[in-house]
Formats: C-alpha cells, structure tokens, sequence
C-alpha cells in the first residue's frame, strides 16, 4: 500500500468522523460557553438550533426554555437599570426586547406598559385606550339615571330671603328649568347669597338649607324631596351593575371582596357569582361607583415569583484498618478427674481433702489466646447536586420534593390470646407484632412561602432540608434506615436576582483507633505485629443557594393609590373636582365651553361655519389699542372689540401673556353684550404664574343675542417688568342663542414695559 492510498483511507476516515458528530452536540456545547459567560442572547441561539438539529432531544428543550427565561429576565433587568437613569427610550426598548425573546413573561409587559405611560406623561400626552364595550350601550335601555341638561350653563349670582320654595324656582328660572315638589315638602324661610357659583352648586347650598334632596326626573325637570331616610329609600335613583373580576381564583377571594365592600359602603343589594366570578350589585350610582373604585384597586394579578435553588451536598469516608491483633486473654480450667463405670463417665465438679496430694497437671487445661490479622482499606464518595426551580403566586406555598420516598417501619402491639382449657395449665399464645410503615421524603425537600413587595423585594418563609440514607440498623428484627438530615427554617427578604446562601455547613469525623498489647503496641515495626489499627475519615459538606427573580409583578398605579371623597356616613356619594370650584375650570385651563388647545398645527384647522353664518362677513376681535406701552408698576386697560357679529349670546376666551413683563389685574364689562339695559354674566379666573386669564361674557337666560360691533370688555393689564409681551386670544368659542358657534377671527396686541 502506497503513501497515496493511506492519504485517501485517512481523508475517508475524517470524513466519516466527522459526519458522525451531531450538528447539535456543537451548538450545544457552544451555548454552554456563552451560558457561562452569562452572553444569554448567545446561548439562546446555540441551543434554539441545537433543538433544530434534534427537534425530539428533550435536554435541549428544557435548555431552551430555561435560557429563553434567562435571557429575557436579563433584558427586564437591564431595562429596570436604564428606568432608574431615567433614559425611558433605551427601557423600553429593552422591555420589548425581553418580550419579543420570552412572549409569556408577564413582568415584561408590565413593563413596557408602565414605561409606555411614563414616556406619555413626560411628553404631556395620554395612552389611546379604546374603553372596553358595554353590553348596554348597544341596548335601547337607560344607563343610569336621567342626566341634568339646562337650557343655560351660565354662573349663577343671587342674593335672596324668601321661602325655600321660592328660591328653587329662581334658580330653576334662570337656568331654564322646571322644579317641582314632593307633597311632604315643607318650605322655610332661607337667606341665601350666591356668588359665581354653577346651577349644581346652587341647588346644593338651597337643599342644604332647607334640609331636602333634589334628583332630576328629565333633563330640564328636577324633583325637590325632604332628606329623610325613608324619602331616601323611597325616590333615590338605583343602578344594577355586574362586575367581572378577572384575578380571583378561589370562591374564598371573592367572598373576601364582597365582605369589605358590604361593610365599607353599607350596600344592601349585592351578590356573588362564583361560577362567573362576577358580582352582582344594585344601589345608588354614587354606592356603585365607590364599590367600582375599590374593585379596581383590589382585583390585581396576584404577583409570582420564580426561585432558582441550589443543593450541593457532598460525602466521603475513607476507612483503614490493617495490622495483626493478638489474643489478649487466656483461660485456666481445673478438670480433676472422673468416675468411670460401664456407661457413662462422670467429671467430678468437686474433691475430698484426702485426694488433693493426688493432684497433677493433667488435672488442668489451659486455652491459649489465638490472634486476627486485618488488611481493609474502603474509600467511598458521594455527591449530590440539585438545581431545581420552582414558580409560585406571592402568598402561596410551593412545595419542592426531589429524591426517594424511604419506608420505615412503625409497630403495635396486640396482647396475647389464651389457648384450651382454664387454670393454671391453660396455654397462652405469644404476644403479635402488627409492623406497619410510613414513607419519609429523603432528598432536598423546599418549602417556600414568598411575599412580593412593590419595591421588587421579596420576603420568603424558607424550610429546606437536604436528607439522605446512610446506613442501616436492626431494630427489633426489622433493617430499619439510617436517615442522615440537613435542616434550615427561617425569614429572608431579598432583592430580585439576590444571591443567598442559606447554609454551608462542613462537618469533618476523624476516629484513630489501636487494639494491641500494652507496649509492643507503640513500637515503629512490631506494632503491626502485636497490635491492629483503624483509622476512619469522614467528611460532609451541604451547600444551599436560593435566588429569587421576580416574573409578575403589583399593577399598582397612581389612580390606586389616590383617594376619593365619599359623602357622609348616612349618605354615600361621590363629586367631581369642577363642582366644587366657582367659577368652573374645566381641565387643560379651558375655559367654559371652549375647545381643547391644539397640540399640533394641524389640529388647528377650523370648523366649518353653521349655515346660519353662511354668506355673513367675518367676525374678527381685536384689541384697542393694539399697541401700548408703559412703566413697570403702571395699569392701563385694552378693550376687546368685536366687529360684524350676528345674535351674539355667549363668548368664551382664553388669554396668554408673558407673565414675567406684565399681569392681568381685572376684567371689566364692555357694554356691547348687555345692549346697555340688560347685566350680563362675566366670570374671570387669572393665572399669573402660568401667564393665563380666562374670561366668559354671557347674557341673561331666555334672552336674544346681540349684533353688530363694540366693546365686549376691558382688560386691565399692569406692567411687571422692562420687556416687551404679547397679549394673545389663543381660544374662543362664540356662541349664539341657539348655541351654535360663532367662527371668530383673533388678533393680538403688544405691551411694551419700561
């Protein structure tokens, strides 16, 4: 054979070889390096083709979904990092990253929702979340209780001493509504001074006084009842609605839900569905939506928790016992002689004084001690290591049990049973022996109780005990085992992804023993001649590791942690925040009635005129003078003109200034709106700080509109400092006696301080 030949059988050789290595053994091998090096993108992507390569090798599987957790807890860790730097564009790419690797981590999309409405909160924007549809919307039936619906939403100013009755119908009068009353009504005598205050606010303060209620009947038509409790009972508007929870499991949870929200709000109609997981409730509107408000804070998904264990127990015993252990006793016997006959010899147990002169040495025996020689050296090592992994709700009890169930026997015994005739010769059985057995849980037991804070701490009631079998022993007749057991029980609390070690424990048992004569014993090369030695080694080592690494966490948000008022302890109710404040500020500081500001150009565009303005000239406002200037500390008015208007009724505006070069000090009436017989409404709020004022004229109720152009009012502005500002109509929303808008074209004036 030529060296051409070997060539080819080497290079066919190295092929078959290497056709022979698996293409997912490689990758598998790979990803245990990057595993090591903690590169969890990396080892991902070994063992993802490794399981390519062999679909049906569940070791690879179970490495896979194992490093699929790892590595998106790793990008939900490095997102949390980039929060805490307060960089929300890199979180919450990270989040969505952890995400997209491991779709059903609940904690990354948890994630990425709070960072969604930080990035929203810190842009000023909100979420576009559709609200969820109600079945009752699609129905031809009432959602609630008839709305209030004025013909005039304008403040209201009154002073008055008269009968309560009286005073109901003013105010009724004024905002264009009809007030009738319950028979049992019985009216007094009020004093009452209202002051910019809304038709709600107004109603309020006259029932207060005059110790009633009032509900709407129909959107202009209120009914005045006395407050009583019965008068309550009886004409107080109810509301049926249920409530769906979505994280309750056990009947038990949602018994607990329904007992708070009876004791808290003395609900007399509510019931629990458990085959829906439902409650069913019908009371008030204002019980119904306090009850709405504490569901929501409570049915939250429970959080969990994933806790990585690791058990290392290691043992060895080296046992040596070699030399060669003589006897160390001897035994003397006197065995004098017998007498003989025919049959039997018998062996005198004693001896007449006359026969001790006839005594010899064959009259003893002597046993001489014989001797053991030993050569045993046994060396045995065990190692255990477990890495379990175990996920569990915050609250509850994950039990973890890895090794052998070990019987041991237990007994009982049963007395004996008397056997043939009575008396003294009567036969008794032995007692009986009933052995029964119980099995124990040897290996690593967990018991893990954890509690999830929302500082993603984590509190755990931990019990771990780490058993083995190391030997036997007779007890009874029975080989009963030799149960060795490492225990640990005790209260940690630790971060997400703490390392703890809960035990290491090292026990080492070192025995040296020598049996031998006195002596020959301790001598360097006969000892093992004259004596034997055993030397026994033993040493133990436990090692437990528990590292917790939250997966779900508390959806605690702001609106939870926020407090509602909630009426008096007779009378549960619910206000909103604009019904206490006079005159009313809806939010984004707009004034009443007037549009949201735009946030982008194109949001700008205008509305297209009613048909009424169709064909009419533009109406513009303008102030007078459109320049002016002044010293700081100077006060000058600028009228605001309307030109070209048609049945003006009503015009909200909104201002900005620059409030570090002047400041609003009053708004005057103009004499345009009221036709110079008529008091109009003028409601003024001013925000120096912000540099805004909003200001509302509207006429009288039931009362036509104004046209033409004039003076609507007079702003007095005060300088502050050397600069120059600006003084901008930013929002107007005209309307006329029919409330139709009313397109108005704005302009601005400039205020130059000195």
């Amino acid at each position: 054979m030529n060296i051409r030949h070997l060539s080819r059988m080497a290079l066919l050789t190295a092929t078959v070889l290497l056709a022979g290595c698996p293409k997912g053994g490689q990758n598998y091998n790979a990803g245990e390096k990057a595993e090591a090096l903690k590169d969890y993108d990396t080892a991902l992507d070994y063992y993802n083709k490794a399981l390519q390569a062999s679909p049906n090798n569940t070791e690879y599987k179970l490495k896979a979904a194992r490093m699929r957790f790892e590595a998106g807890q790793w990008h939900v860790d490095q997102g949390r990092r980039l929060r805490q730097q307060a960089n929300l564009e890199l979180a919450l790419a990270e989040f969505r990253k952890a995400q997209m690797i491991d779709p059903s981590s609940a904690v990354a999309a948890q994630e990425v929702q709070a960072t969604m409405e930080l990035l929203a909160a810190k842009q000023g924007t909100t979420l576009n979340m559709a609200p969820p549809a109600s079945p009752a919307d699609d129905a031809n039936l009432m959602v609630g209780p008839p709305k209030l619906a004025p013909m005039s939403r304008a403040p209201i100013n009154m002073r008055a001493t008269n009968d309560s009755k009286a005073v109901f119908d003013a105010i009724g009068k004024l905002a264009g509504l009809t007030v009738i009353f319950d028979s049992d009504f019985t009216s007094r005598r009020i004093s009452v001074e209202l002051t910019d205050v809304t038709l709600e606010q107004a109603l309020n303060i006259v029932a207060l006084q005059s110790k009633a209620f009032w509900r709407p009947e129909t959107s202009n038509i209120i009914f005045v009842i006395p407050d009583q409790p019965q008068k309550r009972k009886d004409y107080e508007e109810e509301v049926v609605k249920t409530f769906y929870l979505k994280n309750t499991v056990l009947p038990q949870e949602l018994t607990e839900i329904v007992t708070s929200i009876r004791q808290l709000l003395d609900l007399r109609r509510v019931q629990q569905i458990n085959a829906q997981n439902a409650i069913v409730m019908r009371d008030t509107p204002d019980r119904v939506m306090l009850a709405q408000k504490i569901i929501d804070d409570i049915d939250k998904a429970k959080p969990e928790v994933v806790i990585q264990i690791a058990v290392l127990q290691a043992r060895r015993d080296r046992l040596k016992n070699m030399g060669i252990q003589p006897g160390t006793s001897s035994t003397l016997a006197f065995t004098p002689g017998g007498v003989s006959n025919s049959t039997t010899t018998q062996t005198a147990t004693s001896l007449a004084l006359n026969q001790l002169q006839k005594l010899s040495t064959a009259d003893y025996s002597v046993t001489l001690p014989g001797a053991q020689a030993s050569f045993l050296m046994t060396d045995t090592s065990t190692q255990i290591i477990d890495n379990p992994e175990i996920r569990v709700v915050d609250g509850q009890t994950a039990k973890l049990r890895v090794g052998d169930r070990v019987p041991v026997a237990t007994g009982s015994f049963q007395a004996g049973i008397g056997v043939g005739a009575t008396g003294a010769g009567a036969g008794v059985v032995n007692p009986l022996v009933n052995t029964q057995f119980q099995y124990l849980d040897v290996g690593v037991n967990v018991d893990v109780t954890p509690r999830i804070h929302p500082n993603h701490e984590i509190s755990m009631k931990v019990n771990v005990v780490v058993s083995s079998v190391t030997g036997s022993s007779n007890i009874g007749g029975i080989s009963q085992p030799i149960i060795s057991q490492r225990s640990i029980e005790h209260d940690i609390r630790l971060q997400d992804g703490e390392v703890n070690i809960l035990g290491g424990l090292i026990e080492r048992t070192d025995s040296d023993i020598i049996n031998g004569w006195p002596g020959l014993a301790k001598l360097p090369f006969f000892r093992y001649f004259f004596s034997n030695d055993t030397v026994e080694h033993q040493d133990n080592e436990v090692l437990i590791v528990l590292i917790p690494h939250i997966v779900r966490l508390p959806t605690l948000t702001a609106e939870n942690l926020r407090s509602i008022a909630s009426g008096s302890d007779a009378n549960a109710e619910v206000r909103l925040e604009n019904e206490i404040m006079a005159p009313p500020v809806p939010k984004a500081q707009s004034a009443p009635g007037l549009a949201p500001a735009p946030t982008t150009p194109q949001s700008a565009a205008p509305a297209p005129a009613p048909a009424a303005a169709a064909g009419a000239q533009n109406v513009m406002l303008r102030f007078d003078p459109a320049t002016v200037t002044l010293k700081a500390g100077q006060t000058t008015t600028l009228g605001i003109v309307v030109q070209n208007v048609q049945d003006l009724y009503s015009i909200p505006l909104l201002l900005q200034f620059n409030p570090a070069m002047v400041s609003i000090e009053d708004v005057r009436q103009g004499g345009f709106l009221s036709g110079g017989t008529q008091d109009i409404a003028i409601v003024e709020r001013v925000d120096k700080e912000r540099g805004q004022a909003i200001v509302s004229a509207t006429r009288m109720p039931n009362t036509p509109g104004v046209s033409g152009s004039g003076t609507l009012v007079g702003v007095v502005v005060k300088g502050v400092a050397p600069g120059s500002s600006q003084l901008s109509i930013v929002q107007v929303n005209a309307k006329d006696s029919q409330q139709r808008p009313i397109q108005v074209v704005t302009s601005e004036a400039t205020i130059q301080v000195q």
